[in-house]
């Protein structure tokens, strides 16, 4: 079965990477949730895309000038809607915590492409196991550096590489950077590179899909996950899909 990941949590229902978006993506019945992890200026995981807080808060500058205290301060939900003012940024922790009870997969990217935040696969990987959630918690990354220094760390973890561009000899190139599975950018897949990857036993998902057509065509290939930010119109296309095949 594809997996249907939601992209920030539900992001087309709700600012993305906070609670609210979160807790919609469980209601609209998401198989998992992607979420985006850097450093504050002391040290505790938080959840922003950006490396900039800029575009999605009420503060400006950087995530890691700022101490979690400060960061707890802004207003992460007023830039979507009004009626998420006031809406936190939360840390990782929060979020472990938060999701623990709900079956559902997790998927970290850790933003180290442009910030190399020292310690941040160490602080990410002690609580993931401080929560008893390495079976079911996908590390990812652009950086593949970050990917090797997680496996040092928790070889139990899964880990897989990000990218937006094609790779030549990606089997051995995965291999190489200790990735377990591929995510890579609808624009670049097609049945072929899915079905290749399928046959090493590396799984294959698929961001960031929204369009009826693209998550048909995901679920038609087989892939092992669509990463959306529109979980209720993916479950609904997964489940006429999965009807469609039984008659």
């Amino acid at each position: 079965m594809t997996y249907i990941i939601a992209h920030r949590g539900a992001s087309r229902y709700a600012p993305e990477n906070t609670m609210p978006a979160f807790a919609r993506a469980v209601q609209m019945g998401a198989d998992g949730i992607e979420t985006d992890v850097h450093l504050s200026k002391d040290g505790i995981p938080v959840l922003i895309h950006d490396e900039s807080l800029n575009r999605t808060t009420s503060g400006k500058g950087l995530v890691k000038e700022y101490t979690v205290h400060e960061l707890k301060k802004l207003d992460a939900g007023s830039w979507f809607s009004s009626h998420f003012k006031h809406t936190p940024i939360i840390t990782l922790e929060e979020f472990l915590r938060w999701v623990k009870p709900y079956p559902v997969l997790i998927n970290l990217e850790l933003k180290t492409n442009v910030i190399n935040y020292e310690q941040i696969e160490q602080r990410v990987c002690q609580l993931i196991e401080w929560y008893n959630m390495t079976e079911r918690t996908i590390l990812s990354s652009f950086n593949p550096a970050s990917l090797s220094r997680v496996k040092e760390i928790q070889p139990a973890i899964q880990t897989a590489f990000l990218t937006s561009q094609k790779i030549k000899h990606i089997i051995s190139f995965l291999h190489d950077i200790h990735a377990d599975a591929l995510h890579v950018k609808y624009r670049i897949v097609n049945k072929d590179m899915i079905d290749m990857l399928r046959d090493e036993n590396i799984p294959v998902r698929v961001y960031t899909v929204n369009r009826t057509s693209r998550l048909t065509r995901c679920f038609k290939w087989g892939c092992d996950g669509v990463v959306t930010d529109v979980p209720d119109l993916a479950h609904r296309i997964r489940q006429s899909y999965v009807s469609w095949k039984l008659f």
